[in-house]
């Protein structure tokens, strides 16, 4: 199916000062005046830039379905439908390994559940490249192939629209209600597909001297690999609360006199010294080349094992987050080289 781009343009502009029939909240990428080099997740009415064909944003869109910060008892219903708009396919990837984290048969998290169940996603492919993108090293593409519900490749100025779920069907049917939608060609088909292979021709280069990682020797390595990696490391967990795959909590109590028993659910992060202290003060990972370790253990062995996916999508904020400069794919490597 094909859109033209200025009539999908115009439909986000009129979403600024009047919801769709049935949303209560549309969300899309911007890149704002003030720090043009980045892109935020924004609600539309604050959006100044929309940016739909570029990479991915600063944030995971995790901290729009795992919020940062949630109370869990007494847990609030809410009522509200999302449309979040421009979610890459790295971001969508890591929905298919929370979606078995967070809600399977032992366990579902009712927060995030709510928030899968009331977002409806329009993907959108990478038509530019970040210098930290990865996704090919762990065999992703620069466009989503699952968790969408309506994906769009920009050709020209034409969108080429895929359905990928039901929900998918409800929100083309109330896109036909502000646009004209028609059948693509196959001209135009034919040209989204050579985009695409295109750009994955591109990260692909970008990563080439990361072609070949390591990932099933990992906990073989000796300590003092690890502590040589993991050298410049300041445990600020930027790269855990940056990743898009990352679920690490902390609960606390913060019922206050008077008032009924209160919960709160927090991010919380691996890295940072204290995470896995236990009553008494001991902690099985006391230094800071052992939690390095145990992150990298998690993203290539722990999630693998548990889930059969990988716990890295190759969208590189953890190499944008860190402070020490720090890139994954150069650790991975130069563990293996030894």
């Amino acid at each position: 199916m094909l859109v033209k781009v200025k009539d999908f343009e115009k439909f986000l502009d009129n979403c600024k000062t009047q919801m769709p029939r049935g949303i209560d909240a549309v969300i899309v990428p911007d890149k704002s005046l003030e720090d043009r080099e980045f892109k935020y997740f924004v609600n539309i009415p604050d959006a100044k830039n929309i940016i739909l064909n570029s990479y991915r944003t600063v944030e995971p869109i995790r901290m729009l379905f795992y919020l940062p910060r949630a109370q869990v008892f007494p847990y609030e219903k809410k009522n509200i439908k999302r449309l979040l708009v421009g979610v890459k396919g790295c971001d969508l990837r890591s929905l298919r390994l929370l979606d078995k984290a967070l809600i399977n048969d032992d366990f579902i998290d009712p927060d995030y559940k709510f928030w899968r169940d009331n977002t409806y996603i329009i993907s959108t492919d990478c038509q530019e490249l970040g210098e930290s993108c990865h996704c090919t090293v762990l065999n992703g593409t620069p466009w989503a192939k699952h968790n969408f519900d309506i994906n769009m490749t920009r050709v020209d100025d034409d969108f080429v629209l895929e359905v990928g779920s039901e929900k998918g069907q409800e929100i083309l049917e109330l896109l036909k209600e502000y646009m004209t939608i028609t059948e693509a060609p196959v001209r135009i088909r034919e040209l989204k597909d050579k985009k695409r292979l295109e750009m994955e021709a591109k990260v692909r280069e970008q990563n080439k001297e990361f072609t070949i990682q390591n990932y099933k020797d990992l906990r073989k390595y000796a300590s003092e690999k690890w502590k040589k990696e993991s050298k410049d490391c300041v445990g600020c967990g930027a790269c855990t609360n940056s990743c898009c795959s990352c679920y690490c909590i902390i609960v606390n109590d913060e019922t206050r006199e008077g008032e009924k028993f209160i919960k709160v659910r927090s991010t919380d992060s691996c890295q940072i010294n204290g995470y896995a202290r236990v009553a008494g003060g001991d902690s099985p990972r006391p230094h800071m080349y052992q939690r390095f370790r145990n992150r990298y253990l998690c993203k290539f062995d722990y999630m693998p094992s548990q889930f059969e996916l990988m716990g890295c999508e190759g969208c590189g904020r953890c190499i944008d987050a860190c402070p020490a400069e720090i890139d994954i794919r150069k650790v991975v490597r130069s563990l293996a080289e030894g």
